[in-house]
């Protein structure tokens, strides 16, 4: 029976530090969400779930560049939409001017409507979508559709240059003149028609490049999530168990301390 070395309250006390540690962690763990409450809790977890996280938030950074070329091609479609009922209305005009029932002051005042309506399709060619201009011709916006900064072009769309020229320069002032008009707006429709198909078509693969990253997405960060994430309900656990081991190595440390006292009675 010895005094100045109690071995009982010194591994007593080394378990009650080892079980308090334990505690802490866990109610750090239970109180942040977090599995890893410090890099030494997973080392190599703590690495890969750094990396899935910069991962998750440049595929955000891709779906959200796609997204704003969704909103780009809609701002173009719904000009050339309107370009379209300026048309339609252009080759009504030009068959009416072609009335031999009417005199050319008729025609005059068919010719005003549709020079409005030419004007009109001119001051569409110049609009931009924040800054960028929507009918660039050939010139084709290259989007990023992935985290690794791949790039994709779409079919641009252009409103110069061949009928276009020939729709600007067009008149009803007079029967014949109104015939050639007819055929300027009917080609330019007809090249209308494949520009609105170029853009939904730049449309449907923007949206399944969406798509696409929006999947990647979610299983990367559930990926992450099985690394990093805490599981409550079997942390509560564990923070149950550690409370129990606190507690009753306080206890037993306690009576540690108290064995040594017996050796008084021996001296007594």
């Amino acid at each position: 029976m010895i005094i100045n070395t109690n071995p009982g309250a010194a591994m007593a006390a080394r378990i009650l530090g080892e079980s308090s540690s334990a505690l802490q962690k866990s109610l750090s763990r239970l109180s942040s969400g977090s599995k890893i409450a410090s890099p030494s809790d997973d080392a190599a977890g703590t690495g890969v779930a750094m990396k899935f996280g910069a991962q998750i938030n440049r595929i955000q950074a891709a779906k959200d560049n796609l997204g704003n070329a969704i909103s780009y091609s809609q701002t173009q479609d719904g000009f050339l939409e309107k370009i379209g009922s300026a048309l339609d209305r252009m080759s009504e005009l030009a068959v009416l001017a072609q009335d031999e029932t009417k005199s050319d002051a008729d025609r005059a005042l068919y010719d005003k409507e549709f020079q409005k309506l030419d004007d009109f399709i001119t001051a569409i060619k110049a609009k931009d979508f924040n800054g960028v201009s929507l009918f660039q011709g050939t010139t084709v916006l290259a989007v990023t559709v992935s985290d690794s900064g791949t790039t994709m072009g779409g079919a641009g769309v252009t409103l110069t240059g061949g009928y276009w020229t020939s729709v600007a320069s067009a008149s009803v002032t007079s029967s014949s003149n109104a015939s050639t008009a007819l055929t300027d707006v009917k080609a330019a429709i007809s090249m209308l028609a494949g520009s609105r198909a170029d853009v939904g078509a730049n449309m449907a693969r923007y949206e399944a490049e969406s798509s696409a990253l929006a999947v990647q997405k979610d299983n990367m960060s559930a990926a992450r999530s099985r690394i990093a994430d805490v599981d409550v309900a079997q942390e509560s656990a564990n923070f149950a168990r550690q409370q129990i081991l606190v507690q009753s190595g306080t206890a037993m440390l306690a009576q540690a301390n108290v064995l040594p006292q017996s050796a008084l009675r021996l001296i007594g």
